[in-house]
């Protein structure tokens, strides 16, 4: 169960971030490409930020989740300039793809009968975290 100042350092860097993951997918050019901050868990003792992000289209979520943690360094730092009023010290960040969405679409194709999970195992793939 997480604290209410867990929540609010994870609604402060969750805001943040989205600033500046956006803007760093415009300044890259990349095109139709959404990203949004689903969630963030920050850690009790406030050291560890988990990001959970939504990546649009799913098929270049493994690329750029490796470009953003290549890049975790300077988007802490601009994050820090953006808190340094709220926050004394900025957790470390640990990114995380959601496939949240991904996952309960799936579960709506099986139940709409258009691909059966009970004659083909190989839809039911493994949750996993990347």
């Amino acid at each position: 169960m997480e604290s209410n100042r867990q929540k609010k350092i994870g609604s402060v860097i969750q805001k943040d971030l989205v600033d500046i993951l956006q803007g760093a997918v415009r300044e890259g050019g990349l095109k139709n490409v959404i990203i949004s901050v689903s969630k963030v868990s920050v850690t009790v003792d406030l050291s560890i930020a988990k990001v959970f992000l939504s990546i649009f289209p799913n098929d270049k979520a493994q690329e750029l989740l490796e470009g953003i943690t290549s890049n975790k360094s300077l988007i802490k730092h601009d994050l820090a300039q953006r808190v340094k009023h709220q926050l004394r010290k900025v957790p470390d960040l640990i990114f995380y793809v959601d496939d949240s969405l991904e996952y309960i679409e799936n579960i709506e194709k099986s139940l709409k009968g258009t691909e059966d999970p009970v004659k083909n195992r190989d839809l039911l793939d493994k949750r996993k975290m990347l």
